[in-house]
């Protein structure tokens, strides 16, 4: 394990560097940051009374925070899944193909280490940043709404939990694809595919009546049950944030699912870079 703690801190000396981390918190801050200063809420025992955005006043019937809020944690929650697994897509493609490139690779080959350990490494120090982030990002979400309305609630924060999950299947797909060309290009490329794919997946039951029967539909059917159903936990995702019942059947078998998706994703990329010659 220590092998691959030691290529997990290589990643992310590498991420600082670059100065990526910085501009990583600085964007989160950038963030939090407008919403803390542009969001007004009056709560009167317990009720929402009045609120504002950007100066504006929002029309808002007397509820009581938690309802009034449901519709802002929900939205925050498909802007922290959907708009961190975009940002990590594009801000980590390049990690594993700088990693494998000419020079660097023979270096760390000739070093006490397997090869298993240079992905593992890689992945864990990607997971480590992306995890980093969203902690910080939904833990200033909690901590502005709790302060201003006065209503405390660890939702968007298992929200925040569950876009890792979904972008470590994501990233899994990043990483095989650059065990196969050293381009963050096409890593980018492999990422935004397998998101993609994995809305599609979500929404497999609602989409299939629009293939005709036969080959295609087949085809259709087969090809999602085996992608990961992101766009379905970003719902739940969404339903935890604002505390209101969950949509999806079984939310354990539907992580369940993903992270089969991820390992497996992972296993083909370990394969193909033990049979590679460098």
């Amino acid at each position: 394990m220590k092998p691959v703690l030691g290529i997990a801190g290589y990643v992310l000396r590498e991420a600082l560097s670059r100065k990526f981390i910085l501009a990583f918190l600085v964007g989160i801050t950038l963030v939090l940051a407008v919403v803390a200063l542009s969001l007004r809420i009056e709560v009167v025992d317990g009720a929402l009374a009045a609120s504002r955005l950007f100066g504006e006043e929002l029309k808002n019937s007397i509820r009581s925070v938690d309802v009034a809020l449901r519709p802002v944690y929900q939205a925050a929650a498909f802007l922290v899944f959907y708009g961190g697994i975009l940002f990590g897509i594009v801000a980590c493609s390049d990690f594993a193909p700088s990693l494998m490139s000419p020079g660097r690779i023979e270096h760390l080959l000739a070093l006490p280490l397997q090869r298993w350990h240079l992905l593992a490494g890689t992945f864990l120090g990607v997971m480590t940043l992306a995890l980093g982030g969203t902690l910080y990002g939904t833990t200033g979400l909690v901590l502005i709404f709790g302060v201003k309305a006065g209503y405390w609630t660890a939702g968007p924060l298992i929200a925040g939990l569950l876009a890792c999950v979904g972008f470590a299947a994501v990233y899994a797909v990043m990483l095989t694809t650059a065990t196969l060309v050293r381009s963050a290009a096409l890593c980018a490329a492999s990422g935004f595919v397998a998101l993609v794919g994995g809305i599609i997946a979500g929404y497999r039951q609602d989409l299939t009546p629009f293939f005709e029967e036969g080959l295609g539909r087949q085809a259709f059917r087969a090809v999602t049950l085996v992608l990961p159903r992101l766009s379905s936990l970003a719902v739940a995702g969404g339903d935890i944030a604002a505390s209101t019942p969950l949509e999806v059947r079984s939310l354990g078998m539907l992580l369940l699912g993903v992270l089969v998706f991820g390992f497996g994703a992972l296993a083909v990329g370990f394969w193909r870079f033990e049979g590679k010659d460098y």
